[in-house]
């Protein structure tokens, strides 16, 4: 299923349909496919075209956490953290802060 979610993404950015939405999308559907790389490089590019998209920032957080990239993660969820305060974006910055604390609480 991701395999088809990414091909398809993938055709869309191709054709120059870049935008935050669909690198989000595409980053999405390649961490769930286990291809953390290169979710955080879709990521990156989501959060470059929209630095508000505060989802954007939980997801790529997840995602250099999930490469091992602690200090990147941390730094991520807690400009993640700022964007969404800063939207009213309570949920977002909630879990965020969970995920912070888990990532602390993990390093020691």
């Amino acid at each position: 299923m991701h395999t088809t979610q990414i091909a398809a993404l993938t055709r869309l950015l191709e054709q120059g349909r870049d935008n935050a939405l669909l690198r989000f999308g595409l980053g999405q559907a390649l961490l769930a496919d286990g291809q953390g790389a290169a979710a955080v490089e879709h990521l990156r590019a989501a959060i470059a075209h929209d630095p508000r998209y505060s989802a954007a920032y939980k997801l790529l957080g997840k995602a250099l956490a999930g490469q091992g990239e602690r200090d990147a993660a941390r730094r991520t969820f807690q400009q993640g953290i700022d964007v969404a305060e800063a939207r009213g974006d309570v949920q977002a910055a909630r879990e965020m802060k969970v995920f912070l604390k888990r990532l602390d609480k993990a390093a020691g």
